[in-house]
């Protein structure tokens, strides 16, 4: 699906089904280089099991137009604007890694028109590495191979991973290439990054949301570990905490377990 916003043209995959009304709406919002893709077999099992889907490319990736934000905060403003202009008054809302706080502002911005809240491989703060943020900037090869050895808990995923034969790292290491060249102007890299390491407003966001929050943290995650959530288990008392076993790219890694901590939590009333 193409969402026409204010800041260009959005990319939303809906896990291959039409549009149908009445269904509650899930967003699904992906990390730093990611795209839609990381969330394809949980986007495509909540389109199958009674939601709309809205897996989206965030501004200036993948398929989306628009230039990169340089906050989280304007990556949530500008969301807020997609859900409106596809006519969506409220959603569920699954954010990873970045996207985990880019869920969090939405849900701070706009109480009414997020129902649930899923901070999948969160952290707070989620500071980045002076090595590895120099490296996105200046040799963005050598920065996706740490951040692909960081993210995978194991070079042999388990049985649930995808299917026989895959093998999980090499398709971030693709994935992670493709977005990067997806946009010539701008080094969504190292801008994602920063925009990570420089968010501080967590504890004033977690102060106003009003919905049901759940945190899905991988197990054996070295880029965001259980311990770097605690501040945000603190400062959100609603939350419930689901771990799983996996790295930090749960959804590719564990795609069954992340699913059943989301489904059907994120679709309850």
């Amino acid at each position: 699906m193409k969402i026409a916003c204010p800041w260009g043209q959005a990319y939303a995959y809906t896990g291959g089904r039409p549009w149908v009304a009445g269904q509650p709406t899930v967003l699904l919002i992906h990390g730093v280089l990611n795209d839609h893709s990381v969330w394809i077999l949980q986007s495509r099992y909540l389109a199958h099991h009674g939601a709309n889907v809205l897996a989206v490319d965030l501004p200036g990736h993948g398929r989306s137009t628009g230039q990169p934000c340089a906050s989280i905060e304007a990556y949530a403003a500008a969301l807020l604007q997609c859900l409106q202009a596809a006519g969506v008054t409220q959603a569920a809302v699954a954010g990873h890694s970045m996207g985990s706080l880019i869920g969090l502002e939405m849900a701070a911005q706009a109480p009414q028109c997020i129902s649930r809240l899923a901070l999948v491989g969160t952290a707070y703060p989620m500071r980045v590495a002076p090595a590895l943020l120099q490296a996105a900037q200046d040799d963005p090869p050598r920065a996706m191979a740490m951040v692909n050895t960081f993210s995978h808990s194991t070079l042999a995923p388990p049985p649930s991973a995808l299917g026989p034969g895959t093998w999980t790292y090499g398709a971030l290491d693709a994935l992670m290439k493709r977005v990067l060249a997806s946009n010539r102007e701008h080094n969504v890299f190292a801008q994602g990054f920063l925009a990570c390491d420089s968010y501080q407003g967590a504890p004033d966001a977690a102060a106003k949301v009003q919905c049901p929050v759940r945190l899905v943290l991988g197990k054996r995650d070295q880029m965001t570990p259980p311990k770097a959530a605690a501040s945000l288990q603190a400062a959100l008392p609603q939350a419930d905490t689901v771990l799983v076993e996996a790295g930090h790219a749960l959804m590719t890694e564990a795609p069954e377990p992340t699913l059943r901590a989301l489904h059907p939590w994120l679709l309850s009333a």
